[in-house]
């Protein structure tokens, strides 16, 4: 055979190698994209399924599907699910959530302690005018002494310049002052009203008592409207805890690891506020009382499996809670007063959480 033409040949066969390597791979790809296809389908299909799953409890409760709502049942909802489809939406949730609430809690606290700076600057300023004032008493002393030793002219005439230079310099001192008054009582009344307007409590992490109060009588609309349920829990660190621990200190260390510990078992639902003196409040919207004690017993469960480390001693951290349902026909202090008796009762009854329900 003439080597060009086994040349050829050997072309032709490797490019036939080539070609059927080539294909190889080809449909080894159209398999590989085949199979993330189909797991993306899965995926989908699941989440399509639980979409229609809770526009179904939406309309079953009669509720109108809207997205304030859709996004309560969403939440609680996905409670009854598998870990790794929670891991899946919770994956999702994260690329999509908004952080505005984030950023209105940072500007607060950016707002505020610019505020305290400038109360700090004006302290300061108050200071100064104070010492200029004191020099002045004093040079006004020292004139006098200076009239009572000497009686030539040229030390009056002294005396009596440095007297005008020092009722000139009162006469701007005090124009300052007035302006510092005025500036002073604006910018009060400014801090006044942002904390007024906060929303957030700087000491614990979570919302005020304010913002609370509001979102009762909000949802209190909401249920008069669409006849839903929904619950408030009280959550107070342990009386008998609070009588062993004497450190104030140590106390509000506790207290804000059940802050934390709050927020850690809370849904994004969830309405969690600090209603002042280390006590706590979450409002569970769309959820009955039955659903609350549930939410009680895991709260007991995970602070119980929280120990608190003072130094070498470890203290095991224990809260009372109490339960009651949000009913639109008592105002919101009734409901609270309601939920605060639950957790004397929780207290007393050497219980974890206790049930008051309107009578």
């Amino acid at each position: 055979m003439p080597p060009a033409l086994r040349g050829k040949r050997r072309r032709n066969i490797s490019q036939e190698a080539i070609d059927d390597e080539e294909l190889a791979l080809g449909e080894a790809d159209d398999e590989s994209r085949s199979e993330m296809t189909n797991a993306y389908d899965e995926d989908d299909a699941e989440l399509d399924n639980y979409a229609r799953e809770v526009l179904d409890a939406i309309i079953k409760d009669n509720l109108p599907p809207t997205p304030n709502n859709y996004s309560l049942y969403f939440d609680r909802l996905l409670e009854n699910k598998s870990e790794n489809f929670k891991k899946q939406v919770f994956s999702m949730l994260e690329l999509e959530e908004s952080n505005d609430a984030e950023n209105t809690i940072v500007l607060e606290q950016n707002l505020k302690q610019g505020f305290v700076s400038v109360k700090n600057i004006l302290a300061v300023t108050a200071n100064l005018y104070k010492n200029m004032t004191l020099m002045a008493k004093i040079l006004d002393k020292r004139k006098r002494e200076l009239l009572e030793v000497a009686d030539s002219v040229g030390v009056k005439n002294i005396a009596k310049t440095l007297e005008e230079d020092i009722n000139k310099l009162n006469t701007i001192l005090q124009k300052q002052a007035s302006k510092m008054k005025i500036l002073y009582e604006e910018t009060g009344s400014v801090i006044k009203k942002v904390e007024q307007e906060s929303i957030f409590d700087n000491q614990y992490g979570v919302y005020n008592k304010r913002y609370l109060f509001a979102k009762i009588e909000k949802e209190q609309e909401l249920i008069k409207e669409f006849k839903h349920q929904s619950s408030l829990i009280m959550i107070e660190l342990s009386k008998e805890l609070r009588s062993t621990v004497h450190n104030p200190k140590v106390i509000t260390l506790m207290t804000r690891t059940i802050a934390r510990l709050l927020l850690k078992t809370s849904r994004r639902s969830d309405i969690i506020a600090h209603y002042g003196k280390g006590i706590f409040v979450m409002l569970l919207k769309h959820t009955d009382i039955e659903s609350a004690k549930k939410a009680s017993e895991r709260l007991c469960d995970l602070v119980a499996n929280s120990n608190f480390f003072l130094a070498d001693q470890e203290i095991p951290l224990k809260v009372s809670i109490g339960v009651t349902e949000i009913d639109p026909q008592y105002s919101v202090e009734e409901i609270v007063v309601l939920a605060m008796e639950a957790v004397d009762k929780a207290y007393e009854n050497g219980v974890c959480y206790t049930v008051n329900a309107q009578k």
